[in-house]
C-alpha cells in the first residue's frame, strides 16, 4: 500500500539530536490553533461552545470558529468554513454527524489538520466521539494517544467542451445522476482513457474507501476497508442485469461521460456540493493530492460496522 492508515503516536518517536528537540521545544511552546466546525439546528451548542472555547484557551490554544459555530456563540474569531485551512488549524473539532465531517475534511484536508468527529447526528460512521466523552478525548489528544487515519479523497472536475468549469474534492463519493423527473440517462465509463462500459442508468456513483459505507453500499457496492489503496465505481438502478461495481486502483483516472440528450443530469460530491450536468459533459475524477486525517481512539472499523450495520456477536 502506497499509504499506511495509521501514524506513530509522537511519543513513539526516537533519536532524536540535540537540534531536534530544541526545534521540538519551540513547538511544544508555540501557540497552537484549533478551528471548531458545527453543525446548524443544534440548541445543545450553545451551552458546549462557551465552555469549549474557555477550555481551549485556557490550554493556550487559538480558536477560530466557522459562521455556524458562531451562531449558538458569538466567541472567537469567526469565518467562512471554506477559509479555515488558511490558519493552519492543528485541530478541527467537528460538532455534528457524519455530514458536518464530511464539509469540515474538504475544508481542512488540504492543510494537514488532524480532524475529531463529535457526534451529534445519528448514525456516526466517522464521527467517532460522544459529546459525553469530548474533553477526555481533547486530554488525549493533548497527551499524543491517539491513531491517525488516513482517508483517500477525490477530487473531481467537470469539463465542458474544452473548459474545466468547476473543481471540487470529495471524502465520500461523487455522483453523476438524473434528475427527480428526468428518465434513464447514459453515461459511458473510461478508466485511464480506456472504455469499460456503457450505462442506461438512474446515476454512477465513484466512492472512496470511506464512501463505500455510504450511497455505494446502499446501491449495492462492497465494502472497503479505509487503507485500501482502491475506488469503487457503483451503477445506481442499471438497465442491465450484467452490471456491476467495479474496484479499480485510486492511482487510475476515471471519466464518466454523460449523454442526456434534453434531459437534466445532476452532479454531486458527498451529497452536499451539487450542479448541473448537460449533454456532452465529462466528470473527470482522481485521487486527490491530500488525505483526510482522521482522529481514532478505541474502536476499530470492524466494530464501527458491527455497532453501526447492528451485525451479530459471535
Amino acid at each position: 500500500m502506497s499509504e499506511p492508515m495509521y501514524e506513530p503516536m509522537p511519543e513513539a518517536m526516537v533519536e532524536e539530536t540535540s537540534e531536534d528537540m530544541s526545534e521540538a521545544a519551540q513547538s511544544s511552546t508555540r501557540q497552537k490553533t484549533v478551528a471548531i466546525v458545527s453543525k446548524p439546528d443544534r440548541p445543545e451548542l450553545s451551552q458546549v461552545l462557551p465552555a469549549l472555547e474557555k477550555w481551549l484557551e485556557e490550554r493556550n490554544y487559538a480558536v477560530v470558529m466557522d459562521r455556524e459555530s458562531a451562531a449558538y456563540f458569538p466567541g472567537s474569531t469567526v469565518m467562512a468554513r471554506s477559509e479555515l485551512a488558511t490558519r493552519s488549524p492543528y485541530l478541527a473539532l467537528v460538532l455534528g454527524g457524519d455530514g458536518t465531517l464530511l464539509s469540515a475534511a474538504r475544508a481542512v484536508a488540504k492543510a494537514g489538520t488532524l480532524i475529531l468527529g463529535v457526534n451529534l447526528g445519528t448514525l456516526g460512521f466517522l464521527t467517532e466521539v460522544s459529546l459525553a466523552d469530548l474533553y477526555p478525548a481533547l486530554d488525549a489528544v493533548a497527551k499524543g494517544e491517539y491513531v491517525v487515519e488516513s482517508r483517500s479523497m477525490l477530487i473531481c472536475s467537470l469539463v465542458r467542451g474544452e473548459e474545466v468549469v468547476a473543481t471540487h474534492q470529495a471524502l465520500n463519493d461523487v455522483v453523476v445522476s438524473k434528475s427527480a423527473i428526468a428518465r434513464l440517462n447514459y453515461f459511458e465509463l473510461f478508466v485511464d482513457a480506456e472504455f469499460v462500459s456503457s450505462y442506461k442508468a438512474d446515476g454512477l456513483i465513484i466512492a472512496t474507501p470511506t464512501g463505500s459505507t455510504a450511497y455505494s453500499l446502499g446501491a449495492g457496492g462492497p465494502i472497503l476497508k479505509p487503507d485500501v489503496d482502491a475506488f469503487v465505481i457503483t451503477p445506481v438502478s442499471p438497465h442491465g442485469l450484467t452490471h456491476r461495481p467495479v474496484v479499480v486502483r485510486d492511482t487510475v483516472e476515471i471519466e464518466i461521460r454523460v449523454k442526456t440528450a434534453e434531459e437534466e443530469a445532476y452532479l454531486s460530491l458527498d451529497g452536499q456540493v451539487g450542479m448541473p450536468v448537460r449533454d456532452g459533459d465529462v466528470v473527470r475524477c482522481v485521487k486527490a493530492e491530500h488525505a483526510a486525517r482522521l482522529l481514532r481512539f478505541h474502536k476499530t472499523f470492524f466494530e464501527v460496522l458491527a455497532t453501526k450495520l447492528k451485525w451479530g456477536d459471535r
